[in-house]
């Protein structure tokens, strides 16, 4: 089975390539391009946060661990580090082609050595006002241990020598740069209608002589580097401890995490080198990146744009839904049809409408909803939070293992208590990633939205996810069933419509694969669509591998990892598997089987990961209405056409620009905004947006 796979982790890399592939691509407008380089940055660190780190962990094994990975971590290590040292380089022959293409908009990021006129007194002001109140440098040589170096943050390492003592050693100092206080970005008069910026990390190479001058050193040179740390949690299964404080604890503990990368300015002298390698205690050339003058590009998805239009995408105002009168319930519309929301295209704002309306109505009895991640100033939890002002009975599944969201999700769980909401800290042993919401009236009717991505208004509007809005009752008797599960975790209903992790969905989605299989050896119309963020799942992979072999067609649509081969002679000649990266974050999963020309629509909380199908709380749901069935296809046709901004994915993992065969130019996410629009643009829908 090796032979037939891509290890993750590559394939991850690849997926970074292509978002790296969108800040080099000329017709990206400019400012987004640098956006790109941010969200590629940003990535890279939680990968080696995450996935380098467990590698790293699973390496310790020693050779049990292949068995567990199907690969020798080690190599993947070494493949890692290869690969992300190519990346490195073309990343920074991208960022310089970019400052080019920004002089000739008469934009300039200068650093201190190219400052103009009265620029210098402008920015020594700021460094004196402003940036050196926060400085506290860390003189190496006077300290018995070396400093912790924080996850997230970037330090300048500062080189000094005395003056008239040429033949003394140098001595080291550390500089936090304060990214948490102060903005990476200092914008700088203009001069000639010409637009300078400079960066936080350059205003205090600026101010380096006053902050040494009176210690009698000629020279202070400073070099970024920066160390990222591994961040998966280790939750103890000790039940005398409660819930939250094992969380709390493990969320400190990942601030001390051990390095897994260590990334500097390639120009750092090298004894300087040798004492950070030494101190942080870096093991492996794998832990070690030369880089550029600048780290921590993430900030760069905030940088300034001066209200220059045509360096931004256009924003397309957010659509409607026809079926969403003007000053009517959507209560009353649910009772009519099923409807579905994508997010991105349309107004997320319909699931605070309904949130809001079931808080004041004096019909509406109880809300239950399922919260993974929140905004940070989130609507939905303050639409929550007045349903229960209102004598609501309110329930929040609240998952306290969201990674990264930990610390924010306890203090959620503590406003909500605080106004008599009931939180349940999802469910032991499991993560629960279903997206869920129940709203039940006193007179039994039920309304229920289920979802791909998460309640939250802020990815939203970047995250391209699908929403359904229903009163079906064959669903929302399940989803309430559900939340049964998620108060009593023994209470098991059986399940005829939601397919639910880690209970059935392993098992029903390999007997749809399974039935396309069937289908094609009686000449009964098969083929299959998997729209997903990950197809990883090696049983899942090969189950796909013997329907492609059978003669099924099948269509994978892949953001990020991908383990399948689509090149093997005799067994993926059947499969077309492609990715899109473009402005909105491809998010959704939706499933479609043929079923002998009947065809069978879903959408799922769930990748098709290990993970998800075995160890998760996941919720995929069957799409009864035509008309979302027909919406759904749309979706997937546009996907499928898109010449521009679709890369294969193969076994050389070149992603190459896919061909569809058409001579006309077709961007998948223009071409469903459009279909949206016209079937839509319908009279008496709100538009009080």
């Amino acid at each position: 089975m090796k032979n037939r796979l891509i290890n993750k982790e590559i394939s991850w890399l690849s997926f970074n390539e292509r978002v790296l592939q969108e800040a080099k691509d000329k017709s990206v407008p400019l400012i987004e391009r640098i956006r790109f380089l941010g969200i590629f940055s940003s990535n890279m660190d939680e990968f080696f946060r995450i996935r380098v780190a467990i590698l790293k962990r699973i390496s310790k094994l020693g050779k049990s661990a292949n068995k567990i990975i199907m690969f020798d971590p080690r190599m993947v290590l070494k493949e890692i580090q290869d690969k992300v040292l190519i990346l490195q380089v073309r990343f920074e022959d991208i960022y310089q082609e970019i400052l080019r293409e920004l002089a000739a908009e008469n934009i300039f990021i200068v650093n201190e050595m190219q400052l103009i006129g009265k620029q210098s007194a402008f920015v020594k002001n700021y460094f004196q006002s402003e940036v050196r109140p926060k400085l506290i440098p860390i003189m190496l040589d006077q300290l018995k241990l070396f400093p912790d170096l924080k996850d997230h943050t970037v330090y300048l390492a500062v080189a000094l020598t005395k003056r008239k003592s040429s033949h003394s050693k140098s001595t080291f100092a550390l500089i936090e740069v304060p990214t948490n206080q102060l903005s990476r970005f200092l914008i700088l008069p203009q001069s000639d209608r010409k637009k300078y910026i400079m960066l936080l990390d350059d205003v205090i190479r600026f101010g380096l002589p006053e902050i040494f001058g009176d210690y009698n050193y000629a020279t202070a040179q400073a070099y970024m580097v920066k160390v990222t740390r591994d961040a998966e949690l280790e939750i103890e299964s000790d039940i005398s401890e409660s819930y939250i404080r094992k969380i709390l604890k493990s969320v400190r503990q990942r601030k001390e995490g051990n390095p897994v990368r260590f990334v500097y300015d390639q120009n750092l002298p090298e004894i300087f080198l040798k004492v950070f390698i030494k101190k942080v205690k870096l093991k492996g050339a794998e832990n070690i990146i030369p880089g550029g003058r600048y780290h921590n590009f993430k900030d760069f998805m905030n940088f300034p744009d001066f209200g220059i239009k045509h360096l931004r995408y256009d924003k397309h105002p957010k659509l409607p839904h026809k079926d969403i009168l003007a000053n009517k319930k959507i209560f009353t519309s649910l009772e009519r049809k099923d409807i579905m929301i994508y997010t991105c295209y349309q107004l997320f704002d319909y699931l605070i409408d309904l949130l809001r309306e079931a808080a004041i109505d004096k019909d509406v009895e109880s809300i239950k909803m399922t919260i993974y991640r929140a905004a940070k100033n989130s609507s939905v939890m303050n639409a929550l939070i007045s349903a229960a002002r209102n004598g609501k009975k309110i329930t929040v599944v609240l998952e306290l293992q969201a990674r990264f969201d930990e610390e924010a999700n306890i203090n959620w769980a503590d406003k909500l208590q605080e106004e008599g909401v009931k939180v349940i800290s999802g469910v032991p042993e499991l993560k629960v990633h279903s997206k869920l919401c129940l709203i039940t009236s006193k007179k039994g009717a039920q309304y229920a939205v289920i979802g791909t991505g998460n309640f939250n208004e802020d990815t939203s509007k970047i995250y391209s996810d699908v929403f359904l809005f229903t009163a079906d009752r064959r669903l929302t008797t399940e989803v309430d069933s559900l939340f049964a599960f998620f108060r009593r975790n023994y209470d098991t209903s059986i399940l005829k419509h939601l397919i639910v992790s880690p209970f059935n969905t392993r098992k029903k989605i390999i007997s749809l694969i399974r039935n396309e299989t069937g289908n094609i050896k009686h000449n009964k119309e098969a083929y299959i669509i998997l729209k997903i963020n990950n197809l990883v799942d090696h049983e899942i992979i090969d189950y796909l591998y013997q329907a492609s072999k059978a003669g099924v067609k099948i269509t994978l649509i892949v953001r990020s990892m991908f383990s399948l081969k689509t090149d093997l002679s005799d067994l993926s000649e059947n499969i077309e598997a492609f990715g899109i990266v473009d402005k909105y974050l491809e998010h959704a999963r939706i499933f479609v089987f043929a079923n002998g020309g009947d065809p069978k629509y879903y959408i799922s909380s769930a990748d098709l990961m290990t993970r998800n199908l075995d160890s998760r709380v996941e919720v995929t749901c069957p799409i009864y209405s035509k008309e979302i069935q027909y919406e759904i296809g749309q979706f997937l046709k546009t996907q499928c056409e898109d010449n521009i901004k679709s890369r294969i994915l193969n076994i050389n993992q070149d992603n190459q620009i896919r061909s569809t065969g058409s001579e006309n130019k077709i961007k998948a996410q223009d071409a469903f905004y459009e279909f949206l629009k016209a079937r839509h643009a319908q009279p008496n829908i709100r538009l009080d947006r």
